[in-house]
């Protein structure tokens, strides 16, 4: 569903199968992340919602990073911009072992935990995942950011309803965010409540921070649905009318086969990323 994104904002036909597959309805954290991830059809998945972008930092300013950390581990500040950083350049299990130490040090400190939890959702570990964002706010004060990851977290453990309770809080502090709305969608694509989805997706379009993610979750819940040509417009909003057309095929060819859907389980069980979208913790 989790989490970064689309590494641009074009969309290869040819991919779009593997797409349909590894987004289609995975769940995932996705929190800029921890917000999270995803899109549906995110070829690159999300990790964290508006994380940052690879393209923006170089290895060289990581390897810094990493040489300033291993001179001073107890600085909050500079571990979780160095765990940041190697997330940004795809270093996940990196980012993991760096915050993991960061919240050993610092057990109550939410943002730590928050980020940390986030970090273990892109890495597949859910069920710890789960266990460490239940501990990143209190109901005194919850955070719509770790409420969104703990959304996408129990949709990659199968509890679709757990998620949708979890987006549903998210949403009464944090009203009609597109990211949110999304992974809400996804959510209802993944317990096949087709028109809910597509209702909640089309909502998440239509606000004004809607990107091209949100978009290609709608197109795509649309072609599960059969409404080829609704999630060929939808696609042209990004897209040329060749790739369009290319990627609405592809859908076509995917949904026509007996076993679509659990063909779509079992990319997302073997997906190792997440598709969802997450929203991102601020740094101390």
């Amino acid at each position: 569903m989790v989490t970064p994104l689309l590494k641009s904002s074009r969309i290869r036909p040819a991919r779009l199968a593997v797409a349909v597959l590894v987004a289609a309805l995975a769940a995932g954290c996705q929190s800029r992340s921890p917000e999270t991830t995803g899109s549906i059809g995110g070829i690159s998945l999300p990790s964290f919602g508006r994380a940052q972008n690879p393209a923006v930092i170089s290895r060289r300013e990581v390897e810094s990073l990493g040489e300033k950390y291993a001179g001073d581990q107890n600085d909050l500040r500079l571990a979780l911009r160095y765990a940041q950083a190697l997330r940004a350049t795809d270093q996940k299990p990196q980012a993991v072992a760096v915050l993991q130490q960061a919240a050993l040090r610092n057990p109550k400190n939410t943002a730590v935990l928050a980020a940390y939890g986030k970090s273990l959702s892109e890495v597949g570990r859910f069920q710890e995942a789960s266990d460490v964002l239940q501990n990143a706010h209190t109901p005194a004060r919850p955070d719509w950011r770790v409420l969104s990851a703990q959304g996408a977290v129990a949709d990659q453990l199968g509890d679709n309803a757990r998620a949708q309770a979890f987006y549903e809080a998210a949403l009464k502090i944090q009203p009609d965010d597109p990211v949110i709305l999304s992974n809400l969608g996804l959510s209802y694509a993944l317990g096949r409540q087709l028109p809910q989805a597509e209702a909640t997706l089309r909502r998440a379009a239509a606000q004004p921070r809607a990107d091209v993610r949100v978009r290609q979750n709608l197109a795509l819940v649309l072609g599960l649905q059969g409404k080829f040509a609704d999630a060929e417009t939808v696609a042209r909003q990004d897209l040329s009318p060749d790739e369009a057309a290319a990627n609405t095929a592809a859908l076509r060819a995917f949904v026509a086969q007996p076993n679509s859907w659990k063909a779509l389980k079992t990319a997302d069980a073997r997906a190792a990323k997440p598709v969802r979208r997450l929203a991102e913790t601020p740094t101390e």
